[in-house]
């Protein structure tokens, strides 16, 4: 899977992912002359392609990573969503490769990603992507929600939208309309709206979803053996629920946007 990003320090390398989830300083986070990470998950940077969300922290962390590479023990790369000036100072004058505006949360400790940084793009090994809809229906002002089997390939025992893969030759429109008449037995007439596309990773495969929005006021939803359980449910109790599949809410929120 290819990803599109910025170019911040240029250079190439390839490498053993390693992801801190939070926001990451250089001083104080890792030994400079070990590699040794201090904060979770642990492990150590060098060689690492090391993934983050962003830095912070005191200057003195550019130095850090320098040091780092003066030991010997610096990341391979470092790939941000959002690059601030202590990280791109330390990979500047440490000649790492580095690249931001990137989708961190499709990466994974132990992928092999090479990492263009001349021309901002991050290539994760072994990773699929696939189309896929995702439907919000609105039935007398609620949400319909599903459960999907404790046995399914796919995201077992979550809590969904409508959803399902995108068939070869089809557009993402049509495709929502059929999952919503397999899956719930609505026959969905046109969306209100959509929004553009999100990405979720799942193991091996990254779901490139088409969110839909529609209205079915006044339908029972019949349910095929795809999903277990349904339940209507407010949009506060679409963002509270547990055991959502990811990026739910957020999804959910930009479409009930477009309708007000």
């Amino acid at each position: 899977m290819m990803i599109q990003g910025r170019p911040i320090s240029p250079g190439r390398a390839e490498g053993e992912v390693l992801v801190i989830d939070d926001a990451f300083s250089f001083l104080g986070g890792v030994d400079a002359s070990t590699g040794e990470l201090k904060v979770s998950p642990g492990g150590n940077v060098a060689g690492k392609v090391l993934v983050f969300p962003s830095g912070k922290g005191s200057t003195v962390g550019s130095f850090v990573m320098y040091d780092l590479k003066v030991h010997g023990k610096a990341p391979a790369a470092v790939i941000n969503a959002s690059a601030e000036t202590i990280v791109t100072t330390g990979a500047v004058i440490s000649s790492i490769p580095m690249i931001d505006k990137v989708d961190v949360s499709l990466f994974r400790t132990g992928d092999t990603v090479k990492v263009d940084a001349d021309n901002g793009t991050a290539e994760i090994e072994n990773v699929t992507v696939t189309d896929s809809v995702s439907s919000v229906i609105l039935i007398d002002g609620r949400i319909l929600m599903l459960r999907r089997p404790d046995g399914a390939r796919s995201y077992p025992g979550r809590w969904s939208l409508c959803a399902g893969k995108v068939e070869e030759g089809e557009d993402p429109e049509t495709a929502a309309v059929r999952e919503i008449m397999e899956e719930t037995g609505i026959e969905a007439g046109k969306p209100l709206g959509r929004i553009d596309p999100i990405l979720v990773r799942e193991k091996s495969t990254v779901w490139r979803v088409s969110p839909f929005i529609f209205r079915a006021d006044g339908e029972v939803p019949s349910l095929n053996s795809e999903n277990t359980a349904y339940r209507l449910c407010s949009p506060d109790e679409v963002i509270s629920c547990d055991r959502l599949v990811e990026r739910t809410p957020e999804a959910v929120k930009a479409l009930l946007d477009l309708t007000r």
